[in-house]
């Protein structure tokens, strides 16, 4: 278990975000030239590396950035002003010339995308490693501070279009997403190896733990703490937790379910999670009753959107789940951050998450599922009234 004084690195969570920072205007410091060169040269040179490279531009593109060239604009964008108004010494190219933004921007992302070495994204892009390693970093730095806006607790009206989705989808009246977690998996230098950093599969790991809507877009995150601690432990130290305990969040209009019961608003969770008024996990059990195994059937719905939301990101976000090596535990929870962003910057922009590179196994493989026996009256009083309800509104369905 972690110690307390390692909440210090809470101050990364992105919990609560409300930094909005207008993106910068493109300026016309970068030749349009300029720009259309560094893709063209990198699609030649890197367009027989894979088999699965899509021979149309646009779908290729997308294939090494995870982003559409419009969407990818719209990043570089947001950074532009901090990466051209800082540039760091070392950032030439072999042919004597500035990195421009969009390639500075390019070499990032593949970073991101392939969880290649920082010498297999180098030679792809005709540079040395420090300089990736450099671009990477002044990369994330801006993209945490300028594109934060694009990871913040919905507002009472995107709030009531969360709801409303959700309940027509699964008859759920007032669920306000699903929450799930999942490891980062890391190697240490044996001078930091630690027992609050190896997890239950003896792995060295920081957790990452999220909330989405309907559309896999997230709406919370908390990372940087240590995989060694419990899902339910997680939550407990989270802002999220707090603010809901506390009655400032989930804590809109109160509905009435069909036998005229109050149900509150809530998120789904597994079975890793404590049973509480604002968050419902499944019933557990043999001789379950019919009621109860509809709400479980309902329940697991909504729940697989988080897992799937996971699963695309670290499928997207290949450095997320390849085994990071000897990260500085205090900027991987940046690292964390931009590619959380990155995806809610695809959904926002109207961009297509890419259906193939999600996982194809659990996000979480290797790991066993955890088991959470809390339970409070509230949360055991609000499941009844859920399960009742979606119980009447089969009956009446089929009646």
């Amino acid at each position: 278990m972690a110690p307390q004084k390692k909440s210090k690195k809470t101050k990364r969570k992105p919990k609560d975000a409300s930094k909005s920072n207008a993106s910068s205007e493109p300026k016309p410091s970068e030749s349009k030239a300029s720009e259309v060169d560094w893709w063209y040269a990198f699609w030649r040179k890197n367009s027989d590396s894979g088999a699965a490279i899509p021979s149309d531009e646009d779908e290729a593109f997308k294939y090494f950035f995870r982003v559409s060239k419009k969407t990818f604009d719209y990043i570089c964008s947001l950074v532009r002003e901090d990466l051209v108004s800082r540039p760091p010494s070392g950032l030439i190219n072999i042919e004597g010339r500035l990195l421009s933004v969009e390639k500075q921007v390019a070499i990032a992302m593949r970073r991101l995308a392939s969880g290649e070495s920082q010498v297999s994204v180098g030679a792809a892009f005709g540079v040395g490693q420090s300089t990736v390693s450099q671009v990477t970093w002044r990369f994330i730095e801006s993209m945490e501070e300028r594109a934060r806006h694009h990871l913040n607790w919905p507002d009472s009206d995107r709030m009531e279009q969360i709801k409303t989705n959700l309940e027509t989808t699964f008859r759920l009246p007032n669920c306000c997403g699903a929450i799930d977690a999942t490891h980062i998996i890391m190697t240490l230098p044996a001078v930091e190896s630690s027992d609050d950093w190896c997890d239950q599969e003896s792995n060295y790991s920081m957790f990452l733990q999220v909330i989405v809507d309907h559309e896999l877009r997230f709406l919370d995150i908390v990372t940087g703490w240590p995989g060694s601690m419990t899902i339910s432990r997680l939550i407990k130290c989270s802002g999220f937790y707090k603010l809901c305990e506390s009655g400032e969040r989930l804590n809109g209009s109160v509905k009435l379910s069909s036998e005229g019961a109050e149900i509150r608003e809530f998120i789904i969770g597994d079975t890793a999670y404590p049973l509480l008024s604002w968050l419902m996990t499944p019933f557990e059990g043999k001789g379950l009753s019919v009621s109860m195994t509809n709400f479980n059937e309902k329940h697991k719905a909504v729940r697989f959107l988080a897992g799937r939301a996971l699963s695309q990101l670290k499928g997207s976000w290949r450095i997320l789940h390849k085994v990071m090596w000897r990260p500085d535990k205090h900027k991987l929870p940046s690292i964390i951050l931009v590619c959380c962003l990155l995806h809610n910057i695809i959904i926002d922009n109207g961009d297509e998450l890419r259906a193939d590179v999600i996982l194809s196994d659990h996000h979480d493989a290797g790991y066993k599922e955890q088991s959470c026996q809390q339970m409070d009256s509230a949360g055991q009083t609000m499941r009844e009234n859920l399960s009742k309800h979606l119980q009447s509104l089969e009956v009446h369905h089929f009646g």
